[in-house]
């Protein structure tokens, strides 16, 4: 395993764009890594990542306005878009008009769409068990994480409709 340690402090102009210095390539990295491993996962449930991500925010919340699930997902709405035609192909999810905004769609679970949940319910344990993380370092690790992400955001607002996923 190669050595993950930075070389030396990053206030060492020389050592700020050595590769092993970065956060951003161990999270792309990892992230990568993660998604992969879920291919083998997912295969049963023909499913990609993207689409689970999908799955996972209409189990916890069905019926939602696509802009609810740009937000839930964090994937842009032209990315959201052929990702919810696929799924509705795959009659896991349908569009509907709201009965309280006509002019606003939402996408619904269909029954194979939500007896999928059940399908899936392993598939969160079976990826932890492939790290050798503890649940508390997962928790922290996934902590950081959101922090990074908000940070960032924060910092760096970009219109979702034009965010480069």
């Amino acid at each position: 395993m190669p050595d993950s340690t930075p070389s030396a402090p990053l206030s060492d102009a020389s050592s700020r764009l050595l590769l092993r210095n970065q956060l951003c390539h161990s999270l792309y990295s990892a992230s990568n890594a993660m998604v992969r491993a879920y291919r083998p996962l997912l295969e049963p449930l023909g499913l990609t990542y993207p689409q689970y991500l999908v799955m996972l925010a209409l189990w916890e919340h069905d019926a939602v306005p696509i802009k609810q699930l740009v937000e839930d997902t964090r994937l842009d709405a032209g990315t959201l878009t052929p990702i919810l035609k696929r799924l509705e192909q795959k009659a896991l999810v349908q569009r509907r008009k709201s009965t309280e905004d006509e002019r606003q769609w939402l996408i619904v679970l269909t029954d194979p769409g939500a007896q999928m949940r059940e399908q899936a319910s392993d598939i969160p344990l079976k990826l932890f068990c492939m790290t050798s993380m503890s649940l508390e370092q997962a928790q922290q690790l996934k902590q950081a994480a959101e922090q990074i992400y908000h940070d960032v955001v924060r910092r760096n607002p970009v219109d979702p409709d034009q965010a480069d996923t």
